[in-house]
């Protein structure tokens, strides 16, 4: 069934025109299709921190026989393998996956096509911490007063502290990789530090990210932006069981009211994409979301307190982005607004979320 199977998948490469990655090498065993017992991966959590748990407590261990941990910041890709699939992570450019191939096809948007290379958003898939969209005028709310924060793409605050930093290596193996980020920057007051772990298998991608060591109280939420891969022929799809989004002002942050989605905004049945552009907020939104390419399926799973997914469909590509908390969360919590998700994390607590992606061959 697996040699097959993956002719099937070669034939469909070719004929939908997808682009494969060049100097990536396949696995030679197993099959994309193969089913997997579920796992349940959906995690959220905010806890003390325990000295073997702590971000930061794996640092300079190898794993898996894997290379020595980057201690110097010399750049260097981490690639892991897997019987049917490979990654690449760049430590230097936001701890990003900057490749994901399945089946021979590159599914994650290189640099190379992204929109703009400044500010470092359009590309890859990289963590949002600690936290996730637009914050308005980058002005959060606390009870010593207000922060406010440099505007990284004016006139709000975006994404986070990770995704322009480059990322120390604690662990580096075949199959897994932790890396871990100080958090500074942009008027950042609360400190804290970021650690994510990226693991490979045959037919999944484990992420795990967390975020702790605050040395004040302040606000914290996380997520991943990936930024899709568009098909050269035929269309990419989405399903998403969510009815409402945000209502968003001119500069696309939320205003604290949600409507029901219209039908062009509708993706509980799984629609290709097309010509329809989003940008939109989804609340209330159960898993799992199914990407869907003309060969293969990849269904990104995540839980109850995920329920957030930032859906962006510009022409060169498209991003799937469940996170814990809306944008613009800390002003719309200060103003009563409930539901934002956001969490207060203090010193000597964590916060952390995983999602699953697995794929299978269309039939």
């Amino acid at each position: 069934m697996g040699t097959a199977l993956r002719g099937r998948l070669r034939s469909r490469g070719r004929a939908s025109g997808h682009r494969r990655s060049r100097g990536v090498r396949r696995g030679a065993a197993g099959a994309v299709g193969r089913r997997r017992r579920a796992v349940s991966v959906a995690d959220l959590r905010v806890e003390a921190l325990r000295a073997a748990g702590a971000p930061g407590s794996a640092r300079g261990r190898r794993a898996n026989g894997g290379a020595p941990p980057n201690r110097r910041g010399e750049s260097h890709l981490i690639e892991l393998r897997s019987s049917e699939a490979s990654a690449r992570i760049d430590p230097a450019d936001g701890g990003r996956i900057v490749s994901l191939v399945i089946a021979g096809v590159e599914r994650i948007l290189p640099k190379a096509n992204a929109r703009a290379t400044a500010p470092a958003l359009y590309w890859g898939c990289y963590a949002m911490v600690p936290w996730p969209g637009r914050i308005a005028g980058g002005r959060i709310p606390t009870a010593d007063g207000e922060v406010r924060l440099e505007a990284n793409l004016p006139p709000s605050a975006i994404h986070g502290l990770g995704f322009d930093k480059r990322w120390e290596v604690l662990a580096e193996g075949a199959t897994t990789a932790t890396l871990a980020c100080e958090l500074a920057g942009l008027g950042w007051p609360f400190g804290g530090r970021a650690t994510e772990t990226i693991t490979l298998g045959a037919t999944s991608l484990d992420l795990e990210l967390a975020v702790g060591e605050y040395t004040r109280a302040g606000p914290a939420g996380l997520g991943w932006h990936p930024w899709f891969i568009r098909p050269r022929a035929g269309d990419a799809s989405l399903r998403l069981d969510a009815a409402e989004v945000l209502v968003l002002d001119t500069d696309q942050v939320p205003t604290g009211e949600a409507r029901p989605v219209t039908p062009s905004e509708d993706l509980r049945e799984g629609p290709p994409l097309g010509d329809r552009r989003l940008d939109h907020v989804y609340i209330g939104a159960t898993g799992p979301a199914t990407v869907g390419w003309p060969d293969v399926d990849l269904v990104i799973e995540y839980g109850p307190n995920l329920t957030t997914v930032v859906v962006h469909t510009p022409g060169e590509g498209f991003c799937v982005e469940p996170q814990t908390m809306w944008p613009n969360a800390p002003l719309l919590a200060a103003r009563g607004v409930p539901g934002t998700g956001l969490l207060t994390l203090r010193p000597g607590e964590r916060l952390s979320a995983r999602e699953r992606w697995t794929w299978r061959a269309r039939s």
